[in-house]
């Protein structure tokens, strides 16, 4: 497949003209939270209603985890091992070299997290998570459960502290840096099941702590 459907102008600016764009695999009933490992030439990826992780190559697809916790977004920290978000055990994990897994957060103030969704670290090696209750709302991508939290942004510093950063969007989800990390963007994706908003809210880091929210 070499060519797709533009459907809002401003995405044909960000075209590689001479880039095709190709289907590497198909049989997923939710593809999410890709991660590429281009010293494995590897990308991991998220069935989660299937609750596997699966691993495309040029030698094609495998299954690097099933069950794998629901798991949703996926990234690497600065050592390149797999940060993963999981639904089922409302955690998120460190897959260490030896596939082995630890445990980076799965309460805040004594309760447990929702189902932590997207995940980024920053270079100073803090991990930062969006925990929205999608995962617990229904058994289809993880397991009905109480919401025992609000819906939050979590920054975990490199000892470990669990720290809630932005308490004031409705259902974060995806979040990324700006290249010199002097903005966080965090997508809120509330309309999904109400009507709360539905935009991305750009914030300026100061002294490593968001700040200034707009639209």
């Amino acid at each position: 497949m070499s060519c797709f459907d533009v459907h809002d102008p401003v995405f044909a600016t960000y075209v590689l003209h001479n880039a095709p764009v190709k289907r590497l695999a198909t049989g997923f009933d939710w593809a999410e939270g890709p991660v590429w490992f281009g010293d494995q030439g590897c990308l991991l990826f998220s069935d989660i209603p299937n609750n596997r992780i699966l691993r495309w190559s040029e030698e094609g697809l495998t299954t690097f985890r099933q069950p794998a916790n629901y798991s949703n977004g996926h990234t690497r920290d600065g050592q390149g091992r797999l940060i993963s978000c999981e639904h089922g055990l409302r955690r998120v994990t460190r897959t260490e070299w030896d596939g082995t897994i630890t445990v980076i957060a799965d309460g805040y103030q004594d309760k447990p997290l929702n189902s932590p969704n997207d995940v980024v670290v920053a270079s100073d090696g803090a991990i930062w998570f969006t925990d929205p209750h999608y995962g617990i709302m229904t058994d289809y991508e993880g397991f009905k459960a109480p919401q025992e939290l609000p819906c939050q942004v979590y920054r975990v510093d490199p000892s470990g502290t669990v720290e809630a950063v932005i308490t004031d969007i409705a259902c974060p989800n995806g979040l990324a840096f700006s290249p010199d990390e002097s903005l966080l963007y965090v997508a809120d994706t509330g309309r999904m099941f109400s009507a709360d908003p539905q935009h991305i809210k750009v914030f300026d880091m100061l002294g490593g702590r968001p700040a200034n929210g707009r639209v």
